[in-house]
């Protein structure tokens, strides 16, 4: 017998991961090509550029709040494709704007904010649509193919999009970005098949406060999902606020030239393939629990390696070898989480449920990206990245250790979705 996520998914599946696929390559190129953009063509210095950043991902987050709800009672294809379309659409605007002599850092910040609500909302409508789309048993190994490929593409697409820049010039990555999301909307529209369409249990039109609330109130709620949601958003905010220090840090002080600094962060990738790839055997082997409070908590322990960096080989060698082992435990537990999370959410809430999980990590990353960039001025990058190592290894204590199976509220789950307690 077939080891359990190595039989085939079927046809409508790979279509889906093959528009994965395109688009995420897509968006790895393309990485930080709107700061590049700022500095390169427009001149603009290190506050713009953290204003364009930060703006772009708060004001999209709130306006993907009542979409979550808005697309919760409508079918999900329909939606992620009109979502690819709107980031081509938008991300196209900047070659032409660029090739007019007319890009200004006002329209650079409205399409930073139309995408970063497109993604939003895609992600919510992708997450439902696959757990529509699939049996329970396979999401894990669904999961995984899509954590393998968004690693693989983090690998190849920034050295590959810094050599694109330096050719072709500073928008040619958002070019291939927008002709991504034209590709990953023709292959979402060749996944066929067709949607029941979803109906308010309570009628009625529109979102209203209540369907807005409901994402974060079953997440709050779920005696399973409450703390690894904690517990997610706090460790994802601690190693972001590290990122840009390090870079400070490496490029700056320590002399480190771009092409090391990306060979850095490009080489640990292969362990999010390796954890991807491991994660399905962990699971069949020792349960969805265990393997999401051990990997839980070993990506928690490599960060504050990062403050010990110095110059020359042996630095290079230190971050690789930190990155390696958190992009590898992180690669294990983020699959499990993901398939978790579609099972312990009722099918009529799961696009309020992963919106309202989006939004709540992208503000509180990027509060506590500003809030350390104040400490690292006071203090100096170094010191700010070992703090952040420092209260990473406390996370763990956020996660489920007490197994847990609440008694349904009523209302609070569908006839037949999964109980709440993590499965041994």
């Amino acid at each position: 017998m077939k080891a359990t996520g190595e039989r085939p998914l079927g046809r409508p599946f790979n279509r889906l991961w093959a528009a994965y696929a395109v688009s995420t390559f897509g968006t790895r190129l393309a990485f930080d090509a709107f700061a590049l953009i700022a500095v390169l063509a427009l001149h603009a210095g290190p506050t713009e550029v953290a204003l364009l950043a930060a703006s772009g991902l708060a004001v999209g987050a709130v306006l993907a709040v009542p979409l979550g709800a808005w697309v919760e009672f409508r079918p999900k294809r329909p939606v992620m494709i009109a979502a690819d379309l709107l980031r081509c659409v938008a991300l196209l605007s900047v070659p032409v704007a660029y090739a007019l002599d007319v890009l200004s850092l006002g329209q650079l910040l409205v399409v930073s904010v139309l995408t970063a609500a497109a993604d939003i909302t895609f992600g919510a409508a992708g997450g439902a649509f696959l757990k529509s789309l699939l049996p329970p048993e396979d999401l894990l190994a669904a999961n995984s193919r899509f954590e393998a490929t968004a690693w693989t593409a983090t690998a190849l697409g920034p050295p590959v999009g810094g050599v694109a820049v330096g050719v072709f010039g500073p928008v040619a990555t958002v070019l291939a970005d927008a002709a991504s999301y034209l590709l990953s909307a023709l292959g979402l529209r060749a996944v066929g098949g067709t949607e029941e369409h979803p109906k308010r249990p309570e009628g009625g039109r529109g979102p209203r406060l209540d369907d807005l609330r409901a994402g974060w109130r079953h997440i709050l709620g779920h005696a399973v999902l409450r703390p690894l949601f904690l517990n997610t958003v706090l460790v994802n905010a601690l190693i972001m606020v590290a990122s840009p220090l390090l870079a400070v840090l490496m490029l700056g002080r320590l002399g480190f030239t771009p092409w090391q600094y990306g060979l850095a962060f490009a080489v640990p990738c292969l362990g999010g393939l390796l954890g991807s790839r491991l994660s399905r055997r962990l699971v069949a082997r020792h349960g969805q629990r265990r393997v999401l409070l051990v990997a839980g908590t070993l990506r928690a322990c490599w960060s504050v390696g990062l403050a010990f960096v110095g110059p020359g080989t042996a630095g290079l060698v230190l971050v690789m070898a930190v990155e390696f082992g958190l992009i590898t435990s992180s690669a294990v537990f983020t699959p499990v989480l993901a398939t978790r999370r579609l099972e312990g959410t009722p099918p009529d809430r799961v696009t309020r449920t992963l919106t309202a999980w989006s939004i709540t990590s992208k503000a509180v990353t990027a509060a506590m990206t500003a809030l350390w960039g104040v400490l690292a001025m006071l203090t100096g990058p170094r010191a700010a990245i070992a703090l952040a190592g420092v209260l990473l290894l406390a996370t763990p204590l956020l996660l489920p250790w007490r197994e847990r199976t609440p008694a349904p509220r009523p209302g609070a789950t569908a006839p037949g979705a999964p109980r709440s307690g993590l499965p041994g």
